[in-house]
């Protein structure tokens, strides 16, 4: 990996270890995971998405069967916890890693651990912001 892409993850890392202290993740946050996303608010879905200080999510939900959660956004990275096909996830940022079926995009997810998801599996109504 370039030095420029291990710098810009280090920084993102130490932004994001600065969020968590302020704000915890919370792992259950009083969605249905049954419920169809045709039918949640927008008010659910969180606000504009912001800057770094507004602590503001991104909702989504994982539509593989199981989904491997991991600490680097590659699939090479240590699997941290799985999410099942149609649990919502708190989605606090994207990032550009490895291509996952032509998809190169990937979730920092903030449910309870800081973890990846390729997000091939997850479904949003709107981007995330970038990290």
């Amino acid at each position: 990996m370039a030095l420029c892409s291990r710098f810009a993850i280090s920084i993102a890392a130490g932004l994001l270890a600065g969020a968590a202290a302020v704000t915890p993740a919370v792992a259950d946050d009083g969605w249905e995971a049954e419920g169809d996303l045709g039918t949640t608010s927008q008010e659910d879905w969180g606000g504009d998405g912001g800057d770094w200080g507004d602590q503001q999510f991104t909702r989504g939900r994982v539509t593989a069967s199981t989904l491997l959660l991991r600490s680097a956004p590659n699939r090479g990275s240590q699997v941290i916890r799985t999410a099942h096909q149609g649990e919502i996830v708190r989605i606090f940022c994207q990032w550009v890693g490895e291509s996952v079926q032509g998809n190169n995009r990937w979730y920092l997810l903030a449910d309870g651990t800081w973890a990846w998801g390729s997000a091939q599996f997850i479904e949003t109504r709107r981007s995330p912001r970038w990290c």
